[in-house]
């Protein structure tokens, strides 16, 4: 194995692991969905709290979760045309998607979230609503953290297309093997 594809796994696993991590916020949220419309449509009864934590669990699901979803290549994409590539024209699409897309819009959002989350956590931020959940904060420190994963999961996407360009042998990728 490669080094850089042994560098890769290493960076891989953190994401793996975050990943295996926020997929409980998934069953959490399931179970809320599940009580608010129980009481709003049997009960009549509706919580602002409820409601909000039910988007706060969605945002936090969806921020540190995207990292994981970049290791295993399951983000949206139009494959109108990269379907039909040959692989090093996919690895040169990867790697130049990667350097003036990935990272550049990365850093802007990490960049310009980091003082509006600081912000936030200063004041201690929570819900504007009677009733709604305190710590928005907390919700608002996922962006920076999010982004940064994503960020994080590029530098494999992009050495290992970077190896395929340089006519390197990369072993199947993460989404291919298939989830762990």
């Amino acid at each position: 194995m490669h080094p850089v594809e042994k560098f890769c796994r290493r960076l891989d696993a953190i994401n793996m692991a975050v990943g295996k991590a926020i997929s409980w916020v998934s069953l959490l949220m399931v179970l809320v969905v599940t009580v608010d419309v129980i009481f709003r449509y049997i009960f009549n009864i509706t919580f602002v709290f409820v409601q909000e934590l039910e988007w706060h669990l969605f945002g936090v699901l969806f921020l540190i979760g995207a990292g994981y979803t970049l290791l295993y290549d399951a983000h949206v994409r139009v494959d109108v045309f990269y379907q039909n590539f040959p692989p090093k024209l996919k690895a040169l699409v990867n790697f130049l998607g990667s350097l003036v897309f990935l990272f550049p819009g990365c850093f802007l959002v990490i960049d310009t979230s980091l003082h509006y989350t600081w912000n936030s956590w200063l004041i201690r931020e929570g819900s504007p609503d009677p009733g709604g959940l305190p710590a928005r904060y907390l919700l608002k420190a996922c962006i920076p953290i999010g982004f940064s994963l994503i960020a994080l999961q590029g530098i494999p996407l992009m050495l290992r297309n970077l190896l395929i360009l340089l006519g390197h042998d990369v072993e199947e990728t993460i989404s291919k093997r298939g989830a762990h």
